[in-house]
């Protein structure tokens, strides 16, 4: 027995292929030789137009981007954020979201409700998150809301928030062998 695929190909890619179907296929039925001809390879781009300029994965330094009006790249991040307070109203139950998109100047996010222009949000970000909680890297802000658009899922709104202050933080607790005594 041999490991050699013996399967036929549906589609004709390599001539020898090629030559052996056509060969099937006239000795099957006269047709005029126009008719066999080998099937053309088209390659389509996925995406038409300038793409905006943008990240797919992290590290962020070492991606060539598109040229964009944007002075800071964004990148697109599906993070854990927890929506604190919208105006100074504390959230009652504060839902964890997903960020859409994160750049160093502000976050793009997918909200429940519609949030009014200009309002001042309190934001949580979980930018690194470890197991069990143990050593969380977070970012909480403080952003104003620029731009409100309807999102795909009925019910729901994109969010682009600016940000105004923002401070970063770990979650984890020190143990007291490392503390001073």
């Amino acid at each position: 027995m041999s490991a050699g695929n013996r399967a036929t190909s549906l589609k004709f890619g390599t001539t020898r292929e090629a030559t052996a179907g056509l060969r099937m296929a006239s000795a099957a039925s006269p047709l005029p030789e126009t008719e066999h001809e080998l099937p053309k390879l088209q390659v389509l781009t996925l995406f038409k137009g300038p793409r905006p300029r943008r990240f797919a994965r992290v590290p962020t330094h070492t991606v060539g981007v598109h040229p964009e009006q944007r002075e800071y790249p964004r990148a697109t991040l599906r993070l854990p954020l927890r929506l604190r307070s919208v105006d100074g109203v504390e959230e009652k139950y504060p839902v964890t979201l997903v960020t859409r998109d994160l750049s160093a100047t502000g976050v793009c996010f997918l909200c429940p409700r519609e949030l009014p222009l200009s309002a001042c949000l309190e934001l949580e970000i979980v930018l690194v998150s470890r197991p069990l909680g143990r050593g969380n890297v977070m970012m909480i802000t403080i952003a104003t809301v620029r731009r409100i658009e309807l999102a795909a899922t009925p019910g729901w709104f994109g969010v682009a928030a600016s940000f105004d202050d923002m401070e970063f933080g770990r979650d984890d607790v020190i143990p007291s062998r490392f503390l001073d005594a």
